[in-house]
C-alpha cells in the first residue's frame, strides 16, 4: 500500500462484525484463563498484554500503523516526544557513556541531553550538522554510543543530511538516531536512507489538532547490536531473568527492550483515549501535509519579496542553503513550518505580531491552525538582543507554524502584520 493508504488502513483490521473505527479499550486490566499464560506473558515467550503501563491495544494499534508508516519493524508510543527522546538514549546508553547530537535541535531536547542526561552520568557533545565527516569524527569517542539530529531542525529549518551523519555513525558501530518530528513520514522515511532509530513528538503534525500530547519511537530493526558495544542487548537482563533481547527477539531487540525494561519502569505510556485521538489525526495526516507544505511555500516565497523582512529560513527558496537537501531529502515539500526575521528588530517584530487576527499567538508548533511565537519576547524573553544574535536567534525572527486555511486569508493576515511595520 502506498502512504496515503497505510495512514488509513495498516494497524487495526476489522473481522466479521466488528467495529469499523479502532475501539477504546479503556481498561488498565486483562484477564486471563490460566496462570500458566500469565508466566508465559512475563517470560515474554507469549504475545499479550499484561498490564497498561507497558501496553494497550488502542496504543498497540497506534504502534503497528506507525511503525507500517516509517517502514519499521515496531514501535512505542509515549507520553511526549521528550519521553521518546530521553527512552530512546537510555534503551541503550548508561552512566559513563556519550553520544553525539547536532546542535540544531529543538530547545527543550537540547537542555534534556545537556544538562539532564549529564545529571545521570551521560555526556553529550553537541557538533555541527553541516559540518564534514572528519570533522564530525572527532567528536567520537571510544564510550560514544550513539549519534542523534532532526530531519528538519526547530526553530532553524535546518535540513539534515541523513545520509552522511548515518555513515558517520555507522563507521563507528553505533546507531543513527533522528527526529522526523516536522518531516512526518508523508514527507521523509529517514530508514530508507540509513537511520536505525526514528522518533517523533505525536503532538505535532500525525496529531495535527493540538488536543494531546504525545511522542513515539520506531525501530528499524536493521541495525548489528551484537558489534560488542552494547552488553544491555546482548547479554543477560538480570532485571528480567536473564533474557538475551538479542538472542530471543533478533531484529525486535532494541524496540523490545525499550518498553519491557524501560517502559516497564518509567510508566511513560499514553492513555488509550490519547492514541484512539492520535489515530484519527493520523488517518488525515497525508491530506493535510500536502497543504501545509503548499501553503507554507506560497508564503515563503511572499516573505521573501518583503522590504520588511530581514530573512526567511525556509528549504524551497532558490538561494537557501538548504534547498539540494530538501530536494533530495523532501521532495513532496518542506513541512508548514517557516522562521523569518522582520527588520528592527524586537519591536517591529511585537507589532507585526500584534497585528495579526487569523493567526494565534501560541507556544506550540504543527497545527491545522496557523500559529505564530515571537521568541525574544516569550521563551527567549530573558535574552538581551545580543545574546538572542548568540544564540542564533535575532530579535526579530518568528516561528510561524502554517496551517490549512485558504491561502489567500493567511496572506491578507501576515499583510496586516507587514503594514502595521513601519
Amino acid at each position: 500500500m502506498k502512504i496515503e493508504t497505510k495512514c488509513l488502513h495498516e494497524g487495526y483490521e476489522p473481522q466479521n462484525g466488528e467495529t469499523r473505527v479502532l475501539p477504546v479499550y479503556q481498561s488498565t486490566t486483562y484477564k486471563y484463563d490460566s496462570t500458566e499464560h500469565v508466566g508465559k506473558l512475563f517470560d515474554l515467550s507469549a504475545s499479550g498484554h499484561m498490564y497498561s503501563r507497558i501496553s494497550n491495544p488502542t496504543v498497540d494499534a497506534v504502534e503497528k500503523k506507525i511503525a507500517a508508516l516509517e517502514g519499521g519493524i515496531g514501535a512505542l508510543c509515549t507520553t511526549s516526544g521528550q519521553a521518546a527522546s530521553l527512552i530512546s538514549i537510555l534503551n541503550i546508553l548508561s552512566a559513563g557513556d556519550h553520544f553525539i547530537s547536532t546542535s540544531t535541535i529543538y530547545g527543550g531536547t537540547l537542555n534534556l541531553f545537556a544538562v539532564t542526561m549529564k545529571r545521570l552520568g551521560i555526556e553529550c557533545t553537541f557538533v555541527d550538522a553541516d559540518a564534514s565527516e572528519e570533522e564530525l569524527q572527532k567528536a567520537f569517542r571510544s564510550n560514544t554510543k550513539a549519534v542523534f539530529g532532526e530531519t528538519i531542525a526547530n526553530p532553524a529549518i535546518a535540513v539534515l543530511d541523513i545520509e552522511k551523519l548515518a555513515r558517520f555513525a555507522h563507521k563507528n558501530q553505533v546507531p543513527f538516531i533522528i527526529d522526523n518530528t516536522f518531516a512526518t513520514p508523508f514527507l521523509c522515511r529517514p530508514i530508507e536512507h540509513g537511520a536505525d532509530i526514528v522518533i517523533h513528538s505525536t503532538t505535532k503534525y500525525m496529531d495535527g489538532h493540538a488536543i494531546q500530547v504525545g511522542g513515539v519511537i520506531v525501530d528499524s530493526g536493521k541495525f548489528n547490536w551484537d558489534n560488542g558495544k552494547f552488553p544491555c542487548l546482548c547479554e543477560a537482563d538480570e532485571s528480567y531473568h536473564g533474557v538475551v533481547y538479542t538472542k530471543q527477539f533478533g531484529a525486535a531487540a532494541y524496540i523490545t527492550k525499550a518498553r519491557v525494561q524501560l517502559m516497564r519502569d518509567f510508566g511513560a505510556y499514553p492513555s488509550a483515549q490519547d492514541a484512539f485521538l492520535l489515530n484519527l489525526g493520523l488517518e488525515t495526516l497525508a491530506v493535510r501535509m500536502e497543504r501545509h507544505c503548499k501553503n507554507a511555500d506560497a508564503i515563503a516565497h511572499f516573505l521573501n519579496k518583503s522590504d520588511k523582512v530581514e530573512f526567511v529560513n525556509y528549504p524551497t527558496l532558490d538561494g537557501n542553503k538548504y534547498k539540494s537537501l530538501a530536494d533530495k531529502y523532501l521532495p513532496k515539500g518542506a513541512s508548514g513550518v517557516i522562521s523569518f526575521s522582520i527588520k528592527g528588530g524586537r519591536d517591529n517584530a511585537v507589532k507585526f505580531m500584534d497585528a495579526l487576527k487569523l493567526a494565534s499567538i501560541v507556544v506550540h508548533v504543527a497545527d491545522i491552525r496557523t500559529c505564530v511565537l515571537h521568541p525574544a519576547s516569550s521563551t527567549h524573553r530573558q535574552l538581551t538582543d545580543e545574546q538572542l544574535v548568540g544564540a542564533g536567534i535575532t530579535p526579530g525572527l518568528i516561528r510561524l507554524s502554517v496551517g490549512l486555511e485558504n491561502i489567500d486569508d493567511i496572506l491578507e493576515d501576515i499583510q496586516a502584520g507587514l503594514d502595521a511595520v513601519k
